[in-house]
């Protein structure tokens, strides 16, 4: 287990430097230059020039990725082109909101969606399964923005219940989470239901049923076990996605996240605080997915033999 765990870490650091690559490349084609998205149009072009020059806009392309790459490997990305601060300071500080917002989200939806996805393979063609069927196609179809201007239009405007915006409080994370919460939540019953229907057909769930196994655990302990195999990868690689800044869904609540904070920087062209973001929300995901896989070895007995033996 040891030995695949440091395969996995080692096998991170390519893939990191291709994401590295690929979005610094990405900001050096973005149309215009930085000087002139911060400086602004009645700034005198020899000011946008100086600027540019002190930026290292003029060098080669691959003579800045290779100067950006050795520092940051080094740890040092830089100082924020609009702010002039350090890089991770500005997304340090918005972090914990977007963390908040999707550790909540993705809760609630596996609450929702795994329970009810059981629930309609366990009844399957019933009255429970054609409603939640019907349910989350609906959800899944509707698109997140759209959502969250109906429930700020419900909720904030017209009945006074909840914040439209911003995140100081408990309450100001409803209405966000619950946009986030409710189409993810479609996706998982639909995928638990999809995958438990195949599990309790398999010949193990019948003969735990012949040997005389209570319906609660043979659902439960047996069948649904086996099932989130996964549900786990899904939710993980969704989790992950969150953590990559809701950018829709923090700018309709106004919230200070770092999906916001990537959002303004790419319009400025600030490529050290992108870089940066990215940099940060790409290695979570790849860790994010070694934990998948160690979650698989508690979970199936024979992914824990194959590490073993492995």
């Amino acid at each position: 287990m040891l030995k695949y765990v440091i395969k996995r870490l080692l096998l991170m650091i390519p893939i990191l430097l291709g994401v590295m690559f690929i979005i610094f490349f990405i900001m050096n084609i973005i149309p215009g230059d930085p000087a002139s998205l911060m400086l602004g149009d009645f700034v005198p072009w020899e000011a946008k020039r100086a600027l540019n020059e002190e930026l290292g806009m003029y060098r080669p392309f691959l003579v800045r990725f290779g100067d950006y790459a050795f520092h940051a490997v080094q740890g040092d990305f830089g100082n924020s082109w609009r702010t002039h601060t350090p890089v991770f300071s500005e997304i340090f500080a918005r972090f914990p909101t977007t963390i908040e917002l999707a550790v909540g989200a993705i809760i609630m939806a596996v609450s929702i969606g795994v329970p009810l996805g059981v629930l309609a393979a366990v009844k399957q063609y019933t009255m429970a399964d054609s409603i939640g069927s019907i349910s989350a196609m609906f959800l899944s179809s509707i698109p997140s923005f759209w959502l969250g201007l109906l429930s700020i239009l419900l909720f904030a405007l017209q009945l006074r219940l909840l914040p439209s915006n911003g995140a100081d409080s408990f309450r100001h994370f409803i209405l966000p989470t619950v946009t986030l919460a409710l189409p993810a939540a479609a996706d998982f019953l639909r995928l638990t239901r999809s995958t438990m229907l195949e599990v309790i057909r398999q010949d193990y769930v019948r003969t735990a049923r012949a040997k005389g196994a209570s319906k609660r655990a043979v659902i439960w302990r047996h069948a649904l076990r086996n099932a989130l195999l996964p549900i786990v990868t899904i939710a993980v690689m969704y989790f992950g996605g969150l953590l990559g800044g809701v950018v829709i869904t923090e700018s309709v609540f106004a919230m200070p996240g770092v999906g916001t904070l990537t959002v303004n920087a790419i319009r400025s062209k600030d490529t050290p605080q992108v870089m940066a973001a990215v940099m940060l929300m790409a290695t979570i995901f790849c860790a994010l997915m070694l934990v998948v896989d160690l979650l698989y070895a508690f979970i199936d007995p024979r992914v824990r033999a194959r590490y073993s033996k492995g």
